[in-house]
């Protein structure tokens, strides 16, 4: 007879902590948010809108806002509050170019953004194919604002004047957390060298653009540390927003940070003299704000006022 003790059942996995009620996903609806859909895959394209389960893509679809992802949809790195999967990559589609450019003009979109997964692969970073998708949207669709959301290049000089030189409207690199969650969020980045990024298009005249995923376990004094740094290396437009956790083997919501803190950042963020500021649990990087589509075309009626004539 085995008299031997039952082990034990395992611990039950803790539950996620329930979603404040300010949390509340947009749903997407009516004709031009289905028609964006369907052009995009039309032509085989990439969304982070879908592929990150962005809680605002119906309301950016609806505005004629959306964010393409190119250079496949595997990534080299593996952030851990990614929802982007890291997985062998793929040759780089010369193709993608034009059928992105074709994708925009048929979809009628007055606002693109461009992002990537991480292509540490390539010996450019896909800095090339970045600059030619720019140029063949700019061939096809002259009046639509191009922003582009890139990686940080390995901090390579070439491969990012490479992309700015093909001139996006908005030059975007998010910093996504503070120096010291770097190691637990992003391991394979590196804040300073993020920072360069930033600094380097900013001192090229170009708009800069970050973001902060906030809720991670970072503090107060950190955050206003990371706003004044980002001002100083010439930002000019920033967004804030709740990190919310993809799955359960992504990293865990520390805090949901109430609507008045982000209050509290964006007041601070505009009083370091960043020109356009989004600072709410449900803002991301890419969300559609007429306020800043105002403010980056008054940029550039400012900046052709001073050029030489």
């Amino acid at each position: 007879m085995n008299t031997s003790p039952k082990a034990a059942p395992p611990s039950p996995a803790p539950a996620r902590a329930p979603k404040p009620p300010w949390i509340r996903v947009r749903v997407g609806g009516g004709s031009r948010f289905l028609d964006t859909g369907a052009r995009l895959r039309a032509h085989g394209l990439h969304t982070v809108c879908e592929a990150a389960g962005c809680p605002n893509q119906g309301h950016c679809w609806s505005c004629g806002r959306a964010t393409v992802m190119i250079l496949g949809d595997r990534c080299t790195r593996g952030c851990r509050f990614c929802n982007v999967d890291k997985l062998p990559v793929r040759p780089p589609d010369p193709r993608e170019p034009d059928e992105v450019a074709a994708a925009v003009d048929e979809s009628g979109l007055r606002e693109v953004v461009l992002t990537s997964v991480t292509r540490d692969d390539l010996p450019d970073g896909g800095a090339a194919h970045w600059a030619a998708t720019i140029r063949a949207i700019r061939r096809r669709c002259p009046a639509v604002l191009i922003e582009v959301l890139v990686p940080d290049f390995q901090g390579d000089h070439a491969s990012l004047e490479a992309v700015l030189q093909a001139t996006p409207d908005v030059f975007g690199h998010n910093l996504e957390t503070v120096p010291r969650l770097y190691t637990a969020a992003r391991p394979q980045a590196d804040f300073a060298r993020s920072l360069g990024v930033l600094r380097a298009a900013a001192g090229a005249g170009f708009v800069a653009k970050t973001s902060l995923m906030l809720g991670m376990g970072e503090r107060e004094a950190e955050v206003a540390e990371v706003l004044r740094q980002a001002r100083t290396a010439g930002v000019s437009i920033l967004y804030l927003g709740q990190y919310l956790q993809p799955s359960p083997r992504h990293l865990e919501v520390v805090e949901y940070v109430r609507p008045e803190q982000f209050d509290r950042y964006g007041h601070l963020a505009r009083g370091l003299g960043f020109g356009f500021v989004a600072s709410a649990p449900l803002i991301r990087s890419s969300y559609h704000e007429e306020g800043q589509r105002r403010f980056v075309e008054a940029m550039r009626h400012a900046t052709a006022e001073q050029a030489p004539r």
